[in-house]
């Protein structure tokens, strides 16, 4: 089965991630059901999320459905196995040279899904992705044999790319398309009305190469869906707490300019984002975070999870796509991760020096020299 237009991902409810409030196991169960029986039918997990208890807790909540009646899409490549975790930075990517070499990326591949797949209760990913790679990820060919032969050997259906967690690896995603599209069938990336940069300097290459596109953070760290207030308060810990300190009140402001579209289709705040996405080729599915906010007032998760799933066949055309993407224009407001002109050595394994390939590829693609 093929990725849906509505997807759910493992990371909501703030089990995994500090996102608001945590909800206890069994309504964090319940939501990954409710999605379900909501109309969603892609659910995306990953590995390191838990070290394997997301997948579980995923595997626990889908039991009652009949496997071919969901999309499942796993995500694989932090070593939490024999690597160290460096702090808020995370596990080792496993194409860390401290771990192994090249000639191993394969057995560790095929071991992380293998696991991952026990853990999902399930025999194949209908989607595996390649999550959060580091400069070797994105250019090495061991990487995408090792990723190859676990399609060929029936463990996932389709391969494909993760970047991040944070914004950027533009470049690196183009180069990667160009030298290893013929074996990625999907990328996911951030994207929303207030975020359309640098996500979708992507788009044109993906669809050139027939990659598809699943969008994460279209609810813009809560933003989109409906309850952030202006001067909204985070609880010590949450995770957008590293987001610049007003964000949320300009995004109010800006969101006024998108009214006009948004109010011609009577569509709500998360819908909006989710249709512009899905309004422009080639993005065929988007994952918000599910968020329950603090405070005894905060809306219901479950209300969130509901409204995704009402989620209309409304297509923006290009004039009211480009004019939600001009009012929400973020260029250059953030260091992007990946290959950059700040490194002269690569120091973390999201951050690395520019190649001139690179800027050749930026060149071409019309995109400048300024990374």
């Amino acid at each position: 089965m093929n990725l849906t237009r509505t997807a759910y991902g493992t990371w909501s409810g703030g089990r995994f991630m500090h996102f608001g409030e945590m909800l206890e196991e069994d309504r964090y169960l319940d939501c990954i059901r409710l999605a379900y029986e909501s109309g969603v039918r892609t659910f995306v997990s990953a590995d390191v999320y838990g070290q394997g208890k997301a997948d579980a807790a995923l595997a626990e909540a889908l039991a009652a459905y009949p496997r071919n009646s969901y999309c499942l899409v796993g995500t694989i490549g932090h070593d939490f196995y024999k690597g160290s975790r460096a702090g808020a930075g995370g596990y080792p990517r496993f194409t860390d040279p401290a771990l192994r070499s090249p000639a191993e990326y394969r057995s560790f591949l095929r071991m992380a899904c293998e696991k991952s797949l026990a853990n999902c209760r399930t025999d194949h990913f209908d989607l595996l992705l390649l999550h959060n790679p580091d400069e070797l990820g994105y250019t090495q060919e061991d990487v995408w044999k090792g990723m190859a032969a676990l399609k060929e050997e029936g463990m996932a259906e389709r391969l494909g790319v993760a970047p991040g967690p944070a914004n950027g690896f533009t470049l690196d995603l183009i180069h990667c398309f160009e030298n290893y599209g013929d074996l990625i069938d999907w990328a996911m990336i951030i994207l929303n009305p207030l975020e359309p940069w640098p996500g979708q300097c992507v788009l044109p290459a993906a669809a050139e190469h027939g990659v598809d596109i699943l969008t994460r953070v279209v609810d813009y760290g809560g933003f989109f869906h409906g309850d952030m207030n202006l001067g909204h308060e985070f609880k010590p810990g949450d995770h957008r707490a590293y987001r610049p300190q007003g964000w949320v009140d300009r995004g109010h402001e800006r969101i006024t300019e998108m009214r006009p579209v948004i109010d011609a289709h009577r569509l709500s705040l998360l819908h909006f984002a989710s249709l512009w996405n899905l309004s422009q080729v080639p993005v065929k599915s988007v994952v918000p975070t599910f968020i329950q906010e603090a405070g005894d007032d905060a809306r219901p998760i479950e209300d969130k999870i509901r409204e995704f799933g009402e989620l209309p066949e409304t297509v923006l055309n290009a004039e009211e796509v480009e004019a939600v993407r001009a009012a929400g224009d973020n260029t250059g407001c953030m260091a992007l991760k990946g290959a950059s002109k700040r490194h002269e050595r690569s120091e973390r394994p999201d951050e690395w020096p520019m190649r001139s390939e690179l800027l050749e590829l930026a060149r071409r693609h019309g995109l400048g020299a300024e990374w």
